[in-house]
């Protein structure tokens, strides 16, 4: 009896020692598979997440890239706490592979941590830098912004529109300029008014200048790229009666008797195609400057609504959207 005791001992020794291994080699691969995934940091723009716009759009390539286990990622927004340098020092510090920066507002805080750490990779969407270790995202949103002109130019019934930016940044004077342009070619009698908010974070004056253009300028529809001052001013918009034209993602469902279309400005899927490129890659880009249009399918528009074109509109919408993707009409920059 003494030895089959001993026996049961035993081998209840080598049951409970092989459980622990098994449980080791059942958590090792995936806290390895863990480690060696691609790590991605993003610095928003000081409005940050829920402008249902700009900032919303890139977070939702990067979760979707999160999605399909190809990276795993964190993200700052800077606030009176937290410069947007800061945090760019944070992610390199912590050594991600690969750091996002939006718009050229953060452009100087990107430069300066990168020049600190020059074997880290940079990522900068809507500008572009000298800097070997920042590759860029740009995109033709005038292109874009030409097809939302066309669109006004046909819609208005008192031949004057208006433009309302957040900031007078280059990337906007390209939204300003081909919006008007598309606006002439559709509708060459038509007069467009430019307002610059000076501000990407504030309702309340979207509001204010959005009434401005419509009950004092006299304009019927609104372009807006003000990320949330333009919500303020697309449900004034809304309020007074007139037409509106979204930006980014399609923002009907912020103002749906007032929008007649959002322009397309595709991030998500730019910053989830550069992440892909990144790593397949071996964490490098194979180009510093990537470029994107409508020949590429990263701007354009979203259905229209609340307008309906008719047969000939729609031919010449059709018409020169033909022509600016192919090159054949070439939107003039000031900048």
């Amino acid at each position: 009896m003494k030895t089959n005791h001993t026996t049961r001992v035993g081998l209840t020794m080598i049951l409970i020692l092989m459980v622990f291994v098994l449980g080791a080699c059942s958590v090792n691969p995936t806290s390895t598979a863990t480690e060696t995934r691609t790590k991605v940091g993003i610095v928003m723009t000081e409005v940050g997440l829920g402008d249902r716009s700009f900032n919303d759009a890139a977070f939702d390539g990067l979760v979707r890239a999160r999605d399909e286990n190809s990276i795993v990622f964190d993200y700052r927004e800077p606030n009176e706490k937290l410069s947007a340098e800061a945090s760019f020092e944070q992610f390199a510090e912590a050594k991600f592979d690969l750091i996002i920066g939006l718009s050229d507002t953060i452009q100087a805080d990107m430069e300066k941590v990168a020049t600190k750490y020059p074997d880290q990779q940079f990522l900068l969407i809507d500008s572009q830098s000298e800097l070997p270790n920042i590759a860029s995202i740009s995109f033709r949103a005038e292109e874009g912004s030409y097809l939302a002109g066309i669109i006004a130019g046909m819609a208005t019934t008192e031949d004057h529109v208006g433009f309302l930016g957040g900031m007078e940044i280059p990337v906007l004077r390209n939204f300003e300029q081909g919006f008007e342009q598309g606006v002439l070619a559709a509708n060459p009698d038509a007069k467009v008014d430019i307002i610059y908010a000076g501000d990407f974070g504030n309702a309340k004056l979207g509001e204010e200048l959005a009434a401005q253009l419509i009950q004092e300028n006299g304009a019927d529809v609104i372009y807006v790229a003000a990320g949330l001052t333009g919500v303020g001013a697309l449900t004034e918009i809304q309020k007074l009666g007139k037409y509106a034209i979204g930006v980014d993602t399609d923002q009907f469902f912020l103002a749906e008797k007032a929008i007649l279309t959002s322009m397309l400005k595709n991030v998500d899927v730019s910053i989830y195609n550069a992440v892909h490129t990144f790593i397949q890659n071996k964490h490098a880009f194979p180009q510093k400057e990537i470029v994107e249009g409508l020949a590429e399918n990263a701007v354009g528009l979203t259905a229209l609504h609340n307008i309906t074109l008719s047969d000939e509109e729609q031919q010449t919408f059709e018409d020169l959207k033909t022509q600016i993707s192919s090159g054949q009409i070439k939107i003039k920059l000031d900048q």
